[in-house]
């Protein structure tokens, strides 16, 4: 691992997302549990313009216990329409929790979200500030920092600040690690890819929207995955369906059984391999075998999927 220590910069939002609709909202939509992991909650199944009366939402997610959540974002800062607009998706959408996104959260409406949880213990209300930083010549990345949030989470907020930043350089270091070993063994799919704080990492699969990707988790284990997510929903799941119609020689050529989600409701679709028992919070100790298992799982992926990938239309 080298001794070298990198200097976080910061990344202009409009750089990254140009559009706040069509970009942010959508790489939010895909990335929902980083979201989560921010606030300390379990997001999933994200979706994008729920219809409410003649508005519509930016995104609706559901928790960890099923329930609803709604979803605003703002590359600038905070406004009374925004605030307005969740309130108002709150009672329509039936969601106990809200999550405001904002490039600048002003004081005021800081303490208006304040004000509202204080007030309600029924509901949740979070106000999220998101930049983007950099590690030297590193793709960019997130970074949500919690200006508001329930009574109960806003004690904790220091900590989970803490936390957060914690786990961005745990996976700085993991996937410098990885890398490092898939180099070592001559294994270039992944070449050319720079340690970030993601929790995944791609590479192109050889046909446009199609990637291998490592999946890398806090307190559940780590996963390699072929991830179908091109432009067109209706040819994703023609190409997955085209894939799983092939399933008994992939997985014995992979070496055992894979998880196949379709996932009807949503555009991509993936095919997934668990990756042991351990996870990025086991320990360091633990790393270089996960590690080892990782490489040694995309390997044999790669290998089982490229020449049908390859033989695609």
């Amino acid at each position: 691992m080298t001794s070298d220590v990198g200097k976080l910069q910061p990344v202009k939002l409009r750089e990254i997302w140009p559009h706040e609709e069509k970009d942010f909202t959508t790489w939010l939509a895909r990335n929902i549990e980083v979201l989560g992991e921010a606030l300390g909650v379990g997001l999933s199944d994200a979706r994008r313009e729920q219809a409410v009366g003649p508005f519509s939402v930016d995104l609706t997610a559901t928790d960890d216990y099923g329930r609803p959540v709604v979803i605003e974002n703002q590359l600038g800062p905070s406004d009374h329409d925004h605030l307005g607009k969740l309130l108002t998706y709150m009672t329509n959408r039936d969601a106990k929790t809200a999550v405001w996104v904002a490039a600048d959260a002003r004081a005021e409406h800081v303490a208006a979200v304040n004000w509202f949880n204080q007030m309600s213990s029924e509901y949740s209300f979070y106000l999220v500030e998101i930049a983007a930083v950099r590690i030297g010549d590193s793709p960019p990345a997130p970074l949500f920092t919690v200006m508001a949030a329930p009574t109960e989470v806003g004690r904790g907020m220091g900590r989970l600040k803490e936390e957060f930043a914690e786990s961005q350089q745990l996976r700085l270091r993991f996937w410098d690690g990885l890398l490092g070993l898939a180099k070592k063994k001559g294994l270039p799919l992944h070449a050319g890819r720079s340690p970030s704080s993601d929790n995944w990492i791609v590479a192109s699969a050889g046909k446009s929207g199609l990637g291998y990707t490592y999946v890398l988790r806090l307190r559940k284990p780590p996963m390699v995955q072929l991830d179908i997510n091109t432009e067109d929903p209706v040819q994703n799941k023609r190409i997955f369906d085209h894939l799983s119609s092939k399933k008994d020689h992939i997985e014995k050529e992979f070496g055992g059984s894979l998880q196949w989600d379709r996932l009807d409701d949503r555009r991509i679709s993936k095919v997934r391999f668990k990756v042991g028992m351990e996870s990025l919070e086991s320990g360091e100790d633990r790393w270089p075998a996960m590690q080892e298992a990782l490489v040694e799982a995309m390997a044999r992926l790669h290998k089982a999927f490229d020449p049908h990938v390859r033989s695609l239309g």
